[in-house]
């Protein structure tokens, strides 16, 4: 029975760890492995929330959010060496491509915020990935697909204590427009479960997430795409837009400028979607839209991240446009330097602050996995040799 059970715990799982770095499900080879040393995480602030547009503290919040941490960390640290450690979500990635940020010359006044100057441009990367934790997983099984912007040249002082001075503003999404839990606790026990050496611990997932987390987790899951360029993502969960008194709450889409898209493969190759993306830039340049939703109704709870702001109520505005030139992106140095990329929503300037309990978990986890990531590698690149 756990020959059976082993896959669907790594789907539902790969689920979760889509935005919040959530950790695989332990293979027999780890059930034997000698208990791992956990680093403290580091101590961060934790944001202060924003009651006027909805933000509300759940019990234990932060405390949840280390315990998070500390079990993804025995996670990375069970599977990967030293001088091998990869992101415990998304890490199979599809190829770090570069790219021009345009922002509109006609953008409206109240979405002329934080970097949507209007016809400004910045110069970015941009990560397309899966969301499963298993790097080895073929381009063809279903599973989420994430894109992560880092736009460069970004003046202002930034949100992170550490990143004060930094030039940076990113963006992440995936291809589903919500996400499968808003109750910390619940989360922490469906990982915890998923981290369980017993077949009960696995058997009792689905009801830590509940009916309608799980349903979303499958959801999202249940995807194939033929093109990461022809792929329409969300941010699934709110941001700030502004400062003051006009802040307001938004979300974030991208999706493809008007184009036809590519039939899937008939056999197509493990890696297929960074070919595709390979023989799309090579053959010219690509275009993608950037979308904010801005809230119309208070009802759109910023901490109810498993409900769906519905177009029809609350429509999307292009805000710019991504230029992607023709270019030769897959080459051994930029896969290099791609995968030492870090990106976390909390690369933001204050106009852009995120908003809700997953990215205030966000703020926690993802500085400490990207944290205990870099440390393995940077210390098996001084050992002796």
């Amino acid at each position: 029975m756990s020959a059976f059970l082993r896959p669907a715990c790594f789907r539902l799982l790969s689920g979760l760890s889509l935005l919040m770095t959530i950790s695989a499900c332990t293979s027999g080879q780890e059930k034997n492995a000698a208990p791992v040393a956990v680093t403290t995480p580091a101590v961060l602030l934790y944001q202060d929330i924003d009651p006027e547009l909805g933000e509300r503290l759940y019990p234990d919040e932060k405390a949840v959010a280390r315990e998070i941490s500390q079990l993804i960390e025995q996670s990375i640290r069970k599977q990967y060496g030293p001088g091998n450690a990869r992101r415990d979500a998304h890490p199979k990635s599809h190829g770090c491509v570069k790219a021009e940020f345009h922002v509109l010359s006609t953008l409206p006044e109240r979405l002329a915020r934080g970097v949507f100057v209007p016809d400004k441009t910045y110069p970015a990367w941009i990560r397309f990935s899966n969301g499963s934790s298993d790097a080895g997983k073929a381009d063809i099984d279903r599973d989420a697909r994430g894109i992560a912007i880092k736009l460069m040249g970004v003046p202002g002082t930034k949100l992170l204590e550490d990143e004060r001075q930094a030039s940076t503003q990113d963006f992440i999404m995936i291809n589903h427009p919500v996400f499968f839990a808003n109750d910390p606790e619940r989360y922490l026990s469906f990982m915890k479960d998923g981290n369980s050496d017993s077949f009960l611990g696995k058997l009792h997932m689905p009801f830590s997430l509940g009916s309608k987390g799980t349903l979303i987790a499958l959801q999202t899951l249940d995807t194939r795409i033929s093109n990461p360029l022809q792929t329409r993502y969300w941010s699934m969960v709110p941001y700030q837009l502004g400062v003051g008194a006009d802040r307001q709450a938004v979300k974030y889409s991208v999706r493809a400028c008007p184009a036809a898209i590519d039939p899937m493969p008939g056999k197509p190759a493990h890696d297929f979607l960074r070919d595709a993306l390979r023989r799309t830039l090579s053959n010219g340049d690509a275009c993608m839209e950037f979308l904010v939703q801005p809230r119309t109704s208070a009802k759109m709870d910023v901490e109810d991240s498993m409900t769906e702001w519905k177009e029809a109520q609350a429509p999307f505005y292009p805000v710019a446009t991504i230029r992607i030139p023709q270019q030769v992106f897959d080459t051994p140095e930029q896969n290099r330097f791609c995968e030492n990329l870090s990106f976390t929503p909390w690369h933001a300037l204050p106009e852009h602050k995120p908003l809700g309990v997953t990215n205030r978990l966000r703020k926690v986890i993802y500085d400490h996995v990207s944290r205990v990531r870099h440390e393995m590698n940077s210390a098996s690149r001084q050992e002796p040799q």
